[in-house]
């Protein structure tokens, strides 16, 4: 401090600068752990974003949680989520069972296109479904049946103002048109000259979303069933951009779920509510097998075209389609090897 400042501040200048200095932080640091304390004694209930008591924010990777630390991030979880939408929220934790592999099989020839498997999905999930933001894990691809014809075919080519000249080209649909509409209307279903094509997440055996993952919030748990931890997800996307299978889905904004129509019984990596800012998907309902119970799309199903079963049991329904059907894995060229299989009978 020059003499000047110390005159000005008196004889002991610099003393006094440093008691208020310390005066301050002391104030500063009662406050900070004064609120500290609020939260983690007092959430108020808010939107799942805004309501997370400061213990969240230092909790681990749920998969390197010790069993204790799993117990007190779940107690948190649903002291929070059972004020917030106004019932009793249960979170489970239920780890991946021994000597099972699920895998999932969809007969494409069956599929209607009734979207009946969509909306039990979304229900079942807590998915969002505002007007600002509606989020589906599952999407029914309409595509449009067609065939070569003569009568159809344009002779003539492009005009010759343009500066080139081809040979016959066909405008209209041939075979199966692969941009398929995954929102569509449709008076009645199935509809005449339609096909449909339903996608989800491929619980890929070697998911690229995993291997991209930055901070390692998403993993395939034993089970074969690839989860999220969303507390870790930073919202980069870049699994999203690695996924070739248009799974994964990002809350843009704050997700609206509606309390009279949040389901209550969730899992910690699968239906709970989700935040803004975080990456979600399907997860064959992991709160749903685990318990020996069926996804919601498969009991859904008004034709029985979905189904769920254990890869590695020769009795189960997917391994018997396996053995005895017509089956094809999406994009197969890839080697993600997917556990999601079509059929065909």
């Amino acid at each position: 401090m020059s003499e000047q400042d110390t005159k000005k501040n008196g004889a002991n200048g610099l003393s006094t600068s440093r008691r208020d200095f310390l005066r301050k932080a002391g104030t500063y640091t009662a406050a900070s752990l004064s609120g500290t304390a609020m939260l983690l004694s007092n959430p108020k209930p808010a939107k799942a974003t805004a309501n997370v008591t400061w213990a969240e924010h230092f909790q681990k990777n749920y998969r390197l949680m010790t069993d204790e630390e799993k117990e007190d991030a779940i107690g948190r979880l649903e002291k929070r989520y059972s004020d917030e939408f106004g019932k009793k929220v249960t979170v489970d934790g239920s780890l991946a069972m021994d000597g099972v592999l699920f895998g999932y099989a969809l007969n494409i020839q069956k599929c209607i296109g009734c979207r009946r498997c969509v909306k039990a999905c979304v229900a079942e999930n807590n998915q969002s479904r505002g007007k600002e933001q509606q989020i589906e894990w599952i999407r029914v691809l309409r595509m449009e049946k067609g065939q070569f014809s003569e009568k159809e075919r344009d002779s003539g080519g492009y005009p010759q103002d343009y500066g080139i000249q081809v040979g016959g080209n066909a405008y209209k649909p041939a075979g199966v048109v692969l941009e398929g509409q995954n929102y569509y209307e449709a008076d009645k279903v199935p509809e005449k000259d339609a096909f449909y094509f339903p996608m989800q997440c491929m619980q890929c055996e070697k998911p690229p979303c995993v291997k991209v993952c930055p901070v390692r919030t998403t993993y395939r748990d034993p089970d074969g069933i690839v989860v999220v931890d969303y507390n870790w997800c930073i919202g980069c996307r870049m699994c999203i951009g690695a996924c070739p299978y248009w799974a994964r889905r990002f809350n843009w904004g704050e997700p609206d779920l509606p309390a009279e129509e949040m389901n209550p019984k969730t899992h910690y990596l699968g239906n709970r509510p989700r935040m803004k800012g975080v990456v979600e998907k399907c997860t064959f309902c992991v709160q749903r097998p685990r318990k020996g119970r069926w996804t919601a799309c498969v009991e859904v199903c008004p034709v029985g075209a979905r189904k769920l079963g254990n890869l590695l049991d020769p009795d189960s329904d997917v391994r018997k389609i396996l053995a005895t059907k017509k089956v094809f894995r999406l994009r197969a060229d890839l080697n993600t090897y997917p556990k999601f299989f079509y059929f065909m009978d």
